[in-house]
């Protein structure tokens, strides 16, 4: 309890200020002090410490903490070696502890702060990738699943793949738009190559034409995060983990990748049912409202293929991902154009 508080309790209860000053281990003048003044502010920041030795240095301080900023984070001064150089360069002759503390504060004051984000429901979903360790027949093995998320109601969709390649992202998001029987206005990832080709200013990006064209076709607008800020996605970002630390464990054994898909689309399902973000609605409540606003999946299926320009060699062969596919003979020496699906 608050000695204050503590002081005028013993004294409502009858205690004389010498009975109060024994107890607490105060003067009698201290006691008097208390009860005779108002109650203090418990939100009254505590005085500045006084540094008449340190305050000459701390613009040498600034000047290096100033420097660091465009130094390789490893290769950043420690407390501890900012006091070694005031030390040996500058004469400083006060303590560490001074140091350590205006660190300390200049550390709290540069920490980010953050709103928490509020979508309208059907306008977004939020995109991203982990990897899950599986057993399999013939072993373990770390298999990519693709996890897409609304931002409103956090209804989850997550499929296992055999690779990450555009392919397999433009069939993941066909899939993810027929489980959830919707498309959202927006969809939100970070900046895979396979989607973002090339990162621009700002938040433009050379899209890869296929993903360009599934956009167009569903059709949604292609958003992408600011480089190295994968808040801009909370959601995913935290769904991530679900495959891993709830439907994965302990390892699962599954024959194959149609049997492990099989184990994880009941689990999307049962996600439904539960609240998150402190929000009483159950995710299924709210996702009916985000499918309600959506637009619908278009009655024609989005191929999920890429196109690869070959020529067929003298040897019957046209070459795509590093491999040689047979072709009629009548088709040697002609150029091709091959299909390749996940």
């Amino acid at each position: 309890m608050d000695q204050h508080a503590r002081i005028r309790q013993l004294h409502r209860d009858g205690w004389t200020v010498g009975q109060i000053a024994a107890q607490l281990h105060h003067s009698s003048k201290t006691i008097l002090k208390v009860l005779a003044g108002p109650a203090p502010d418990p939100l009254a920041p505590a005085a500045t410490r006084a540094a008449p030795v340190f305050d000459p240095v701390r613009g040498i301080v600034d000047a290096i903490l100033a420097a660091d900023e465009t130094a390789p984070r490893k290769q950043r001064h420690t407390a501890q070696q900012i006091f070694r150089r005031l030390v040996a360069d500058h004469g400083y002759a006060g303590s560490y502890a001074p140091v350590q503390r205006y660190l300390k504060g200049r550390r709290l004051d540069r920490r980010e702060t953050f709103v928490p984000l509020d979508h309208r429901p059907g306008s977004r979903a939020e995109a991203d990738r982990g990897h899950i360790a599986v057993d399999f027949p013939g072993g373990r093995r770390s298999v990519p699943v693709r996890i897409v998320t609304w931002s409103d109601s956090n209804a989850p969709f997550a499929l296992a793949l055999p690779t990450e390649r555009t392919e397999a992202i433009l069939h993941g998001l066909v899939e993810a738009f027929g489980f959830f029987g919707c498309v959202p206005a927006e969809v939100w990832w970070d900046n895979p190559t396979t989607v973002a080709v090339h990162v621009l200013a700002g938040r433009e990006r050379t899209v890869h034409p296929r993903y360009a064209a599934l956009a167009a076709h569903d059709p949604f607008t292609p958003k992408f995060c600011l480089p190295v800020t994968p808040r801009e996605k909370p959601r995913v970002e935290n769904r991530v983990f679900d495959p891993q630390r709830q439907w994965a464990t302990p390892v699962p054994q599954v024959v194959d990748l149609a049997a492990w898909n099989t184990h994880l689309r009941p689990c999307c399902v049962a996600a439904r049912g539960r609240t998150c973000g402190g929000n009483p609605e159950t995710v299924q409540v709210r996702f009916d409202r985000e499918r309600a606003a959506a637009a619908p999946v278009p009655a024609r299926p989005f191929d999920p293929c890429v196109f690869h320009p070959a020529m067929v060699d003298k040897y019957q062969t046209a070459r795509f991902d590093h491999n040689a596919y047979s072709v009629p003979r009548r088709w040697a020496f002609r150029p091709v154009t091959v299909t390749g699906y996940v």
